[in-house]
């Protein structure tokens, strides 16, 4: 197992002169008593020893991040603390520079013992491209081409920007087949030019343009937004800049569920009122004048599903709460 030593060489300036000290310290057997019996302990080969690990942790000056056995710290930290318990005749000063080394180096090690690997974001792109364009867009060359001259999706899908809810992975679509809005929550607001128009010109877009032929507003469990929906108090007090004026967009589904729910606990009520902002924005859906439009002429529909991932369930029904169960 391997470990990070940027960290020392940051934070801990001084270890490369303790070690150039204690290594010429250990290779000058005048500065030691005679050993007697050398398979006990050798100065010189603890120097050698010393001097491979002090040259992976602190000899490099690349502002690069280097690698090296934890197992090389330990066995040093280990020969330093035999060599001070066996060799009392060391010079006072030389045995106080061990100490102080072995401490700090056994402080770093427990520290790297800790330590989380580091993330790289941006590998982690360029490696989630690469895998896309090798997996996906080079198999499937004629796919591409044709989305090259234009798209026209049979869904626009309303889906929570919740990491774990991602509607392409939940529904297998392909490229080009779902025209997509996450937001908080996955709720449509009514009809307003002004204060929702980011959402309003995706709905103008997808179904005036595009002519999808099917809208789906996919709720989900464990959602955030429609839990922070139900912690609102009654008084209407915000703790955030935009996220409770955002989901208040489905406080009559808020309203129903604590009227009709009232014996449920918390999380119950926020399951239920996770399907029932459903409704609300299937029903604020049908304030823009051109989905209402299309809907009368059956040129689209509107449906509404509920994904439980804690349970791997999916459930679909439309308008008129006809439920199909997945």
């Amino acid at each position: 197992m391997y470990f990070k030593c940027t960290t020392l060489k940051a934070q801990n300036t001084n270890i490369y002169s303790l070690c150039s000290v204690l290594i010429k310290l250990l290779q000058e057997p005048p500065l030691l008593s005679p050993l007697g019996n050398q398979s006990e302990a050798d100065p010189r080969g603890m120097a050698g020893k010393f001097k491979k690990c002090m040259t992976l942790c602190c000899g490099t000056r690349k502002h690069v991040t280097e690698e090296m056995g934890k197992e090389a710290y330990e066995e040093a930290v280990a020969g330093l603390q035999k060599l001070i318990s066996e060799k009392g005749d060391l010079k006072a000063a030389a045995a106080e520079k061990v100490r102080r080394l072995t401490k700090e180096l056994a402080g770093a090690t427990e520290k790297w013992a800790v330590q989380k690997p580091v993330f790289d974001p941006v590998g982690k792109i360029l490696t989630g491209f690469n895998h896309f364009k090798k997996e996906k867009y080079e198999k499937d060359s004629a796919l591409f081409a044709k989305l090259a001259k234009g798209q026209s999706p049979k869904f626009m899908v309303f889906a929570c920007s919740d990491s774990r809810v991602c509607p392409s992975h939940i529904l297998n679509f392909q490229p080009g087949e779902a025209f997509v809005v996450r937001n908080i929550a996955n709720m449509v607001p009514p009809f307003d030019k002004t204060k929702y128009s980011g959402v309003g010109a995706a709905v103008e877009y997808a179904v005036v343009h595009l002519k999808v032929e099917n809208i789906l507003v996919m709720g989900h469990s464990c959602c955030g937004g429609i839990k922070g929906l139900m912690s609102i108090p009654d008084d209407g007090t915000n703790k955030s800049d935009f996220i409770e004026d955002w989901v208040k967009i489905c406080s009559t589904a808020k309203a129903k569920v604590q009227a009709e729910c009232s014996n449920l606990d918390f999380n119950e009520q926020c399951t239920r009122l996770e399907k029932e902002a459903v409704n609300v924005s299937l029903g604020n859906l049908l304030s823009y004048p051109f989905v209402r439009e299309a809907v009368v002429k059956r040129t689209l529909l509107l449906k509404g599903a509920h994904y439980d991932f804690v349970k791997g369930t999916f459930d679909l029904w439309d308008l008129n709460s006809n439920i199909v169960k997945f």
